[in-house]
């Protein structure tokens, strides 16, 4: 199925957790959003591929998404390879999303890390028409790049304040990967007070734009604005006395 949008996660809550508001506010537009997962996850001390397959699939249907995909590509390995490359560009070419999403490449996780570039050679790549892979050459129209380091200011910040609750019930979909005081060993995800943190983080991008919530992407090509008044007036902003 042909998509507008594609946002690709290392693992299976990535996404969630840091664009999980955007997509559910595109799909609420009536726009067609589906997100593919490079890795099942299996390497996560807690959850099993299946369950957190099944996570995955709930959160998709809160989001509203049209399509979720996995990749199969090895846990704690997503390696930049022909082979590694060539998957996602056959996802690429299924889908045909105007725009991909994709983590930045600045971060300390080197699944993460290696998903954004990763995804931004197959993007190039899968325009290329000596690259045969049976089906027709593509290359999406922007790659937006999510999971920001704090240093790295944001090119644009989508105000996600009106979808907060379906993006906060997407998050919690993974509840294996979540605080549970029954179950141990405790992880990074799963301290109590993980999800202010990511709640933080979408609050202080909602200041920058005056909005309650808000979730950032950086753009290596800054986007054209053809209308600058046309833009600024949709945005409600008040007129300087």
């Amino acid at each position: 199925m042909e998509l507008d949008i594609l946002a690709v996660g290392a693992h299976p809550d990535d996404v969630e957790l840091h664009v999980g508001g955007t997509l559910a506010r595109m799909a609420a537009l009536g726009y067609a959003v589906g997100v593919v997962d490079l890795t099942r996850g299996e390497l996560g001390t807690r959850g099993t591929p299946s369950v957190r397959a099944r996570e995955a699939g709930k959160a998709a249907r809160i989001l509203g998404l049209t399509v979720r995909g996995n990749l199969g590509l090895p846990d704690g390995d997503v390696l930049i390879t022909p082979k590694t490359r060539l998957a996602v560009i056959r996802a690429l070419r299924e889908h045909r999303p105007m725009i991909v999403m994709a983590p930045h490449w600045d971060d300390p996780h080197p699944d993460h890390a290696n998903a954004g570039r990763l995804v931004a050679d197959a993007a190039h790549h899968a325009g290329l028409a000596k690259i045969r892979t049976g089906q027709e050459r593509f290359r999406p129209k922007a790659l937006l790049y999510y999971m920001l380091p704090p240093h790295v200011l944001p090119t644009f910040i989508v105000d996600v304040s009106a979808h907060v609750g379906q993006r906060e019930m997407a998050i919690r979909a993974h509840q294996s990967q979540l605080y549970d005081p029954k179950k141990k060993p405790d992880t990074y995800l799963s301290q109590p007070d993980f999800l202010y943190g990511v709640d933080a983080v979408v609050s202080y991008y909602g200041t920058l734009i005056g909005r309650a919530k808000g979730e950032a992407f950086f753009m290596k090509v800054p986007p054209e604005m053809p209308d600058l008044v046309g833009f600024f007036r949709q945005q409600g902003f008040r007129r300087l006395r």
